[in-house]
């Protein structure tokens, strides 16, 4: 008697290939920084009005990232492929729709978790007696009573630095 094994490499290897490629879009997709030390290619040479003032509070808050869909999407494929080699007929059809929605939403999660940032509300007491409140990324500490400068951009986005 004969036994046939069916070996699928290359089916494997392209299941593979999809997943890696989409994760390597989820991470690099929308990777923008509200740093006060990190400057977009828009606001290089530009000019930006500077004041200076005095910290009155500082609040740590979460910076939540934008979601692009490409976590839903690529979650959903390989939730989908993955679904597709489980079960027969009816059942495969089944488990396909699962693992497409179980990965969209697995999908979303990892996205989102890529994308938000610790960041940190700084309360600013201008020099003309005004206050602003200016929230970026917390890649630098700030505390109370801290003399600071303040650069506001023509479009209106500021930062806050020593």
């Amino acid at each position: 008697m004969m036994h046939k094994t069916v070996v699928r490499p290359a089916r494997r290897q392209g299941v593979a290939a999809v997943v890696f490629v989409l994760l390597l879009a989820m991470l690099g997709a929308g990777c923008s920084s509200q740093s006060g030390s990190v400057y977009s290619t828009s606001q290089a040479r530009v000019v930006h009005r500077v004041e200076y003032g005095t910290v009155t509070a500082v609040r740590q808050v979460q910076i939540q990232g934008e979601q692009s869909g490409l976590g839903v999407l690529g979650g959903a494929v390989v939730g989908g492929v993955l679904g597709s080699t489980m079960g027969a007929s009816t059942g495969r059809t089944l488990a396909i729709l699962g693992g497409s929605l179980a990965g969209a939403a697995a999908g979303a999660a990892g996205e989102q978790a890529l994308k938000d940032k610790n960041g940190l509300e700084l309360t600013v007491k201008m020099e003309d007696g005004s206050t602003v409140s200016i929230v970026q990324e917390a890649d630098e500490y700030f505390a109370a009573g801290d003399r600071v400068r303040v650069l506001t951009a023509g479009d209106g986005s500021a930062r806050v630095r020593h």
